[in-house]
């Protein structure tokens, strides 16, 4: 397949990467992002073939066709029920600010956490309607997935969701969110450390925020993942004193860092992560934005001049 045909792109920003231009001259940007899922992950209940199996204490956990796990059932909720209330405490007590992915059903079953979102300030983007495996839907349904997590986002916190991040997205998820028309951008790619424009509707640029896998929580939850909250917060800082120094050189980047509220909401990896927000803290010229002070900042400065 000869190169212009290739759908992949695999150049990017090459040797040369582009001067963010970060507020107050920042060395790097860094992004803390609360995923909130609990209560809109797969179960029987809610019509899908099996339970939950994924990111929680039960590494290699199986999905149950046709049964409710309870002890996975309870691992999430103890994310609605303890986890976000500790994420919450620590991020307002440190004056952090923070970017949710909201699973809209999930924000459905509480609301009680929906206005402390709000009363903190933060910005919630979307996480789709469900935290399912996208890539088995047909198109038309996964629209109505899409159209409806916007829909009743926008019932639930009073404005609509300008980020997307599907989490699990299909082949279909990136044309459908460009497609809805209200988004100003999409996380779903972890192709680098600064965001990036692709051809949208009409060949009108449209904004990717990479998001990350890495400096995640959820690696506590995988093989040949974080054991220790100590493995976590020398990850998370080695991470950052790369960039902060790339940054001091003249070519800043943004870092994510991502969250769960059953994961890291769990004290012994609660303290790490304390650790870590108040090692960045303690640095000069670091930018700590929500996800749409980003994209408001790139379409301001880094948009292209013409279509793409």
């Amino acid at each position: 397949m000869q190169a212009k045909d290739y759908p992949r792109e695999l150049v990017g920003y090459g040797r040369s990467t582009p001067d963010p231009k970060w507020p107050g001259g920042a060395h790097v940007a860094v992004q803390f992002v609360i995923n909130y899922e609990e209560g809109g992950e797969s179960s029987i209940m809610d019509g899908d073939p099996a339970s939950e199996n994924l990111l929680s204490e039960i590494v290699g956990a199986a999905p149950w066709p046709g049964q409710r796990n309870l002890n996975m059932e309870s691992i999430y909720e103890y994310g609605s029920r303890a986890g976000f209330w500790r994420l919450f405490r620590m991020f307002t007590e440190l004056n952090v600010q923070t970017t949710v992915y909201g699973v809209t059903l999930a924000m459905a079953r509480n609301p009680e956490a929906v206005a402390a979102m709000k009363e903190a300030g933060w910005e919630i983007a979307s996480h789709g309607y469900r935290w399912l495996e996208y890539k088995d839907f047909p198109e038309a349904k996964e629209r109505e997935h899409i159209l409806e997590a916007v829909r009743l986002h926008t019932e639930l916190v009073g404005e609509r969701p300008y980020g997307m991040y599907q989490g699990k997205p299909s082949d279909n998820t990136l044309k459908l969110v460009m497609e809805e028309g209200g988004f100003l951008y999409s996380s779903d790619s972890y192709a680098d450390d600064l965001p990036y424009w692709v051809k949208g509707l009409d060949r009108q640029p449209f904004l990717i925020i990479p998001y990350t896998l890495e400096t995640n929580d959820m690696r506590f939850a995988t093989p040949q993942g974080f054991n220790t909250g100590d493995q976590f917060f020398t990850y998370l800082k080695d991470a950052f004193d790369v960039l902060y120094q790339e940054g001091r050189e003249g070519t800043p980047k943004m870092m994510s860092v991502g969250l769960h509220c059953r994961l890291v909401g769990r004290p012994g990896r609660a303290a790490a992560l304390k650790r870590f927000i108040e090692y960045v803290l303690s640095h000069d010229k670091v930018w700590i934005p929500q996800r749409i002070e980003i994209a408001r900042h790139w379409h301001e400065h880094h948009k292209p001049a013409a279509a793409l």
